[in-house]
């Protein structure tokens, strides 16, 4: 948590230390876009069927999950096989591809593909080689749609479309990229993208995106609670590649909070959630580690991702997707 602190103020402030990695940064640029040139030119797979790609330009967590979620639950809505691909950052699992079955656990698939599994009811398969994940779904579930949680850098994999999730709170914070800030690409890879959503605050030309909180919800039962009823103040857990906006939210329902954030994909093991306080609430990501050894004073916070209508109206009228949705 220390050097992730360190890099924080880093990366999102103009502290003059950013200038001593500037050389590395430039070196990291090049470098990364040769690759793109070489892997989209020679190496690139393509498919029968979309592939839509939710990135991201920084580092860290932008909000790039609840908003496949949200893809997701739209397309099958429109009576479509959807499909989705993961890496499966944290795993455990020795064979690929692998297809997510919900009642794994979070330490043998990941906490976000298997979140992704429970909340969209579509399969899920995870490869480091995202190109074998789509052809997984192609050949065992005929999935009209795929989407890509993450992988906006994983050029193997052909896309139709890409869409860039952007932090509206941090932005892009120094606009450098690694190591002397948090960029994994030049910003100007933001001109060869389809859509920009913005999750809250304001970035030109991009759709807003808002998370929608619901009610908190105990791990144990499933049973709702009212904000009232929560003691105060509460343990409030974090293990997501942003906490504070975690912490913000709860700031927002005027909840009292004592903040523990943990490092992002943090394994959590029951004396990690040893906390004074009487209860204990975390993220909906978080939520699904915890359930092996959860009790009854755990509680988690569902979101939604909630995007205004013209970018929907804009996806469903892409010439790309056309003949396909």
């Amino acid at each position: 948590m220390i050097i992730a602190k360190l890099l924080e103020k880093l990366w999102y402030t103009r502290h003059p230390g950013r200038w001593l990695l500037y050389p590395l940064a430039l070196v990291y640029q090049a470098v990364s876009s040769l690759r793109r040139s070489y892997l989209r030119r020679f190496r690139q797979e393509r498919f029968a069927v979309p592939v839509i790609v939710v990135g991201n330009l920084t580092v860290g967590g932008v909000g790039k999950t609840p908003l496949v979620i949200a893809l997701a639950q739209k397309f099958k809505a429109r009576g479509l096989r959807v499909g989705i691909v993961s890496r499966g950052y944290g795993a455990s699992v020795c064979h690929f591809p692998h297809e997510i079955c919900i009642d794994e656990s979070a330490d043998f698939v990941g906490d976000e593909p298997l979140l992704l599994a429970k909340k969209t009811q579509c399969p899920v398969v995870i490869a480091p080689k995202r190109a074998q994940a789509v052809q997984y779904l192609l050949d065992n579930h005929q999935s009209q749609i795929i989407l890509s949680d993450d992988g906006l850098q994983h050029y193997a994999m052909g896309r139709v479309l890409e869409i860039v999730v952007i932090d509206g709170i941090r932005g892009m914070g120094n606009g450098l990229c690694l190591p002397a800030g948090p960029l994994r690409e030049s910003i100007k890879r933001l001109q060869a993208v389809d859509f920009i959503v913005v999750n809250g605050g304001q970035w030109p030309d991009a759709y807003r995106m808002d998370l929608v909180p619901g009610e908190f919800l105990q791990l144990v039962s499933g049973k709702s609670i009212q904000l009232e009823q929560l003691s105060r103040p509460v343990a409030a857990v974090a293990a997501i590649g942003n906490p504070q906006r975690f912490f913000l939210t709860l700031n927002q329902l005027g909840v009292s909070f004592k903040s523990y954030p943990f490092a992002d994909h943090h394994p959590f093991r029951p004396n990690d959630l040893c906390m004074k306080e009487d209860m204990i609430v975390m993220t909906e990501k978080d939520a699904v580690k915890c359930h092996a050894f959860a009790t009854d004073k755990m509680y988690f916070l569902p979101i939604e991702a909630s995007v205004c209508d013209k970018f929907w109206d804009a996806l469903w009228t892409h010439g790309k997707l056309q003949g396909h949705i």
